[in-house]
């Protein structure tokens, strides 16, 4: 199984705010749907009730605490352990979110997929946490300057554990 996380944060690694995004950045929206179709996602329950629906051609895994939350199509489960172990173990799985699952998931991860919006965000409250230089190897950086579409410079960046 490959652990991929896949994240769009500032310098500050700022993800959100009152469990909704910061930015709208359409060509990341794309990235991420070409990445995780057909795939596993895995996230965590505010992040799952922020979506604005189920995202098509994904299965989706939920962590709770909540013992008796469901979800229609769903897998359900309470742990990020649980969640890794009822995907399948031959194929890459997403982690998509949010900032608590990505910092329980940065030990078992293989490969983060960040598109680094470039400014910083003081009002979040959710961050992508820290990426130690000593455990991972950028291998892709890919620079998208703003646009009419894009308020944001970023840059999609791919990182693998040394």
């Amino acid at each position: 199984m490959t652990v991929t996380l896949i994240a769009a944060a500032a310098e500050n690694n700022a993800l959100g705010k009152d469990n909704q995004m910061i930015w709208h950045l359409p060509d990341d929206f794309k990235r991420f749907k070409q990445l995780t179709s057909g795939h596993y996602v895995i996230m965590g329950r505010k992040t799952f009730d922020s979506l604005p629906g189920m995202l098509p051609n994904r299965t989706h895994v939920i962590i709770t605490r909540q013992k008796d939350y469901t979800a229609e199509n769903c897998i359900v489960v309470n742990s990020l352990e649980e969640a890794l172990k009822v995907c399948p173990q031959d194929e890459e799985v997403f982690i998509i979110g949010g900032g608590e699952i990505y910092k329980q998931s940065m030990a078992v991860a293989d490969k983060i997929e960040l598109t680094r919006v470039h400014g910083t965000s003081p009002e979040a409250d959710a961050f992508f946490p820290e990426i130690d230089p000593s455990e991972w190897i950028l291998e892709q950086a890919i620079h998208h300057p703003k646009d009419e579409k894009h308020k944001f410079d970023f840059t999609f960046e791919t990182f693998v554990t040394k």
